[in-house]
């Protein structure tokens, strides 16, 4: 097994900083010892604004040279993304590597990406990270073994010029865009068979991963880390009257994600966009739940799906600490169903509270059908709920409850001939 690098960590408040700097700081931790670092100190800079050269100061960063020194540290991680010249200026001041939060997560996607789309939309956006940091990182990364910050194509692709890297970027968003279309594809093929589709979204380690498991027997791959799935998962479930829908994982969020990520992931990410309904699933235990939420609905605003049917879940209801932070979160987000998806507990009231936001998006149809509509029949048998059935001189009529896309496909058969839509089936 590797050694882990020691880091030390660096935070900056500042007049404008948005986040809680120790919350901010606790999470970086996670995110280096994701990573496969092992933080060792911990600095925290309080200035009215970022030095333009160091970021945090000439004579803090003499500080951290010795703080690095006394812990002989590998690299320095700090809470922020850095300007290119403050990385070339720090790493000359330090005396070690410098990684900012952006690489760090980036270098995190890199390892956790499993599929041709995620690692493709990975090297993308590390691609548009390093370019304008390209300029004197030549001597820099050719002198490295290797290591955090250094995966992808820092580390094969040392020597690479602009003008190729611009045209990497170009065949990648050629390929993505062609993986974009097959999943067009996939989508149109799914609504032929229209289930609802329901979403999970939340911050990073909330337990998405594990909810599916929970909801549908899976064995997505599951783990207290931040971003231990990055690649969606779908899976189909049973509500308890009997009808069914498809349940979708996505990529965790997280504050101050970097916008690299938010625009190489945006296809996978506009998936959620597809959705009837919306699980946002929170880990209730966080001290920082209520934050974190914000950062989520921030980003489905980003992605203009803020208006888009939701249930919060407020999951991890095992945690001691999570009943307690649940009295104050319920007071905001009446509409919640709280969970313990490690235990199993809670979810039938969550599968019920699926069903009646999922009956929302029901209609009512009145008609008369044809004689010989049999298999239309049972196609309103399977999807909905059929509440009469008369055969009467002119034909079948009937009365029933549907998802609207099935409704729908019913009202077109009738028009472009129940046969056809029948034998489709």
């Amino acid at each position: 097994m590797a050694q882990m690098e020691k880091a030390v960590l660096v935070g900056l408040e500042t007049q404008d900083t948005q986040w809680n700097i120790e919350e901010t700081m606790h999470e970086l931790a996670l995110l280096a010892e994701t990573a496969g670092a092992e933080p060792v100190a911990e600095i925290i800079q309080k200035r009215q604004r970022p030095d333009s050269a160091f970021y945090v100061g000439k004579g803090k960063a003499e500080e951290i040279r010795l703080i690095v020194e006394e812990t002989d540290a590998q690299l320095v991680l700090f809470d922020d993304e850095l300007s290119p010249s403050q990385r070339r200026n720090l790493e000359e001041a330090v005396a070690v590597r410098v990684v900012d939060r952006t690489a760090l997560i980036l270098d995190i996607f890199a390892q956790r990406a499993k599929t041709k789309e995620g690692k493709l939309q990975v090297e993308l956006a590390q691609l548009h990270y390093l370019l304008p940091r390209l300029t004197g990182m030549g001597v820099q990364l050719s002198r490295l073994a290797g290591g955090i910050g250094t995966r992808g194509p820092g580390e094969t692709k040392l020597e690479v010029d602009r003008r190729r890297i611009r045209k990497r970027i170009s065949d990648l968003k050629k390929e993505i865009e062609e993986i974009k279309k097959h999943r067009t594809l996939h989508r149109k093929a799914r609504q032929e068979v229209p289930l609802p589709v329901v979403t999970l979204v939340g911050y990073t380690n909330a337990g998405k991963s594990t909810l599916l498991n929970a909801l549908t027997n899976a064995d997505v791959f599951a783990e207290d880390k931040l971003f231990a799935t990055l690649d969606p998962t779908t899976r189909q479930v049973e509500l308890p009257g009997g009808s069914m829908f498809l349940l979708t994982d996505t990529v965790g969020f997280i504050q101050k994600l970097p916008h690299h990520l938010v625009a190489a992931f945006r296809a996978t990410l506009e998936e959620v966009l597809e959705a009837d309904l919306l699980l946002h699933v929170v880990d209730t235990s966080h001290p920082q739940a209520a934050e974190q939420m914000n950062a989520v609905q921030n980003i489905l605003q980003q992605l203009g799906a803020q208006e888009l049917p939701a249930i919060v879940v407020f999951n991890k209801m095992d945690m001691p600490e999570a009943h307690a932070n649940l009295s104050a979160l319920a007071g905001e987000w009446p509409e919640h169903v709280a969970v313990s998806a490690k235990n199993k507990v809670g979810l039938d009231t969550l599968l019920e509270a699926i069903s009646d936001n999922l009956q929302k998006n029901h209609v009512r149809l009145d008609l008369t059908l044809p004689f010989g509509s049999e298999k239309i029949l049972a196609i309103i048998r399977k999807y909905g709920q059929l509440e009469q059935e008369e055969y009467k001189a002119d034909g079948i009529a009937v009365r029933a409850v549907m998802p609207r896309p099935w409704a729908e496909k019913v009202k077109n058969s009738l028009v472009e001939g129940a046969a056809e839509f029948a034998d489709d089936k």
